[in-house]
């Protein structure tokens, strides 16, 4: 299930397949063109223009908050939260992303996260997010993508409350050891999740 996914830091993956979708590429290395991009938000380490410049090709279809727009150019579609998608035969539902104790990324600013179908497996890209309450309704999630190092987002003990509500068959942390965070909360979030939920922590790539 995971032998597909690339995590090349922050919130950036790679995911492979039939189709490739990176989510908010930043400050990658790639050399290869994607299908789909998948941005969750306008601040600059999610809507780098100069990195999702190098994915984009003939057919790449960039996903973003209308907040991105001006940054972007090409195939782009813009969302907000409750939209529900078809992309080269990817399915995608755009879901809340938004903080409750912090004003970084407020609720009226629409950010988002999204849950996407590749090779069959529903995963769940979270954005830069607070545990919230919609997490409860995110049903039938294989891989959970989970940010974990606090200040602009949940800490490793909220984001395992968020785990334990989404159910995942596997999370994945993220958003650490790039702006904020190191490897001491991915490793906090799966040890507090041992014999719950299978926490894979990825090496950067």
């Amino acid at each position: 299930m995971l032998e597909n996914i690339r995590w090349l830091g922050h919130d950036t993956f790679r995911i492979g397949g039939e189709k490739i979708v990176y989510t908010d590429p930043f400050k990658i290395k790639a050399n290869e063109k994607a299908d789909l991009i998948l941005i969750t938000h306008e601040h600059f380490d999610h809507c780098s223009p100069d990195d999702i410049t190098m994915l984009q090709g003939e057919d790449t279809v960039v996903v973003a908050t209308s907040d991105c727009l001006p940054k972007l150019s090409g195939n782009v579609k813009a969302v907000k939260p409750g939209d529900t998608l078809n992309i080269s035969g990817i399915d995608i539902e755009v879901v809340p992303a938004y903080n409750t104790n912090k004003q970084f990324h407020l609720k009226t600013n629409n950010c988002v996260g999204y849950i996407f179908t590749v090779n069959g497996k529903r995963i769940y890209i979270a954005g830069d997010t607070d545990y919230i309450p919609e997490m409860k309704s995110f049903n039938d999630i294989d891989i959970a993508l989970l940010p974990v190092s606090g200040t602009y987002v949940m800490s490793a003990e909220e984001a395992v409350q968020a785990a334990l509500d989404i159910n995942p068959k596997v999370a994945i942390p993220m958003h650490y050891n790039a702006i904020v965070g190191s490897e001491a909360d991915a490793e906090k979030f799966a040890s507090m999740l041992k014999g719950k939920i299978e926490v894979v922590i990825l090496k950067e790539s």
